[in-house]
């Protein structure tokens, strides 16, 4: 049975990667305000892969919305970062797994030798930091866009 939500979405979804940090500030614009429980990240040190499955707004989409009159969307992506070495978070009780985190900013601090930090900001204070032996990060949509089920844009109180 088709899913109502998909009908009018657009064909080609989102896939996005970051090698330096100008492309990172355009992949982290579109993770801002991106969604996704506690339960939907995970790191594999054999891969070196860290990976979360996120609701992301889609602000690419934002003024196209508003044009049309129609609702703001949201879709499901991920985004993963290879080379990873480390991960360590502050602010994040990992034993509660009903926790919902809000990812506000994605910046990187490069090394000296060519490594560097990746680093999440989640709202509340909470931190996720990367060590990674090279910049590698993708972002990928991975179902259709949806319906905002708030049929609002993500707010900051300003």
């Amino acid at each position: 049975m088709a899913d109502a939500r998909f009908e009018d979405a657009d064909e080609g979804p989102l896939w996005l990667g970051a090698a330096d940090a100008e492309d990172l500030k355009v992949l982290a614009s579109l993770v801002q305000d991106a969604v996704f429980p506690i339960t939907d990240m995970t790191f594999s040190r054999s891969r070196r892969e860290f990976a979360i499955l996120l609701n992301r707004f889609r602000w690419e989409d934002r003024a196209a919305a508003e044009a049309a009159g129609r609702p703001y969307e949201r879709v499901r992506a991920m985004l993963l970062v290879r080379d990873v070495q480390a991960v360590r978070s502050q602010g994040i009780d990992r034993s509660d797994r009903d926790t919902i985190l809000s990812l506000l900013d994605v910046a990187f601090e490069a090394g000296v030798d060519g490594t560097g930090r990746l680093i999440l900001t989640l709202a509340g204070d909470g931190a996720i930091a990367l060590e990674v032996e090279t910049l590698d990060v993708a972002l990928r949509d991975v179902t259709r866009p949806y319906t905002a089920p708030s049929r609002k844009m993500p707010d900051h109180g300003a």
